[in-house]
């Protein structure tokens, strides 16, 4: 079993309270948009696997991708920060989304919570919304689930305060 803490969307702040709700993590994952610091917070607190978003530095594009696809406890992942949601996804996506689908799609890049399941391609998607203060999001939320044998369980929405 992977315990697993999702975030997107910093922009250089992370609120304290990430660290407390994903203390029992097993990894951090980040859907792009780190923003300044953010990311070596992160990695010196849990493993950290994320992706870099359309705000981020060169820095962070030189240790982490646009698009991250790999399997953790027999789930396939593919993360990217701007991929669109289910039938609405980005151009760059569409083709490979339909050609071979993930299990678990996360993005991030909207600010907008999102928990949708594609029945076309069967696969989750997630976007965690914003854990950030810029942006027009009202409130910051973080996404907590776990993996087990290829499937997801005991998913929270957290949301961390106002923006």
């Amino acid at each position: 079993m992977a315990k697993i803490g999702l975030i997107s969307d910093t922009h250089g702040f992370l609120d304290d309270a990430v660290f407390k709700h994903f203390a029992d993590c097993d990894e951090i994952w980040h859907a792009g948009d780190f923003g300044s610091g953010v990311a070596d917070k992160l990695a010196s607190f849990k493993p950290l696997r994320g992706v870099y978003g359309n705000i981020d530095d060169q820095q962070i594009r030189v240790t982490y991708p646009e698009h991250l696809r790999f399997t953790i406890e027999g789930l396939d992942v593919w993360i990217t920060h701007i991929g669109g949601y289910p039938g609405r996804y980005a151009f760059n996506i569409n083709n490979e989304i339909y050609a071979n689908p993930p299990k678990l799609f996360i993005t991030g890049h909207s600010h907008i919570l999102k928990v949708m399941f594609d029945k076309k391609i069967d696969c989750l998607h997630i976007n965690p919304g914003s854990a950030g203060n810029s942006g027009w999001h009202k409130v910051k939320t973080l996404i907590k689930f776990s993996i087990t044998e290829g499937k997801m369980h005991d998913m929270t929405v957290i949301e961390i305060g106002n923006r």
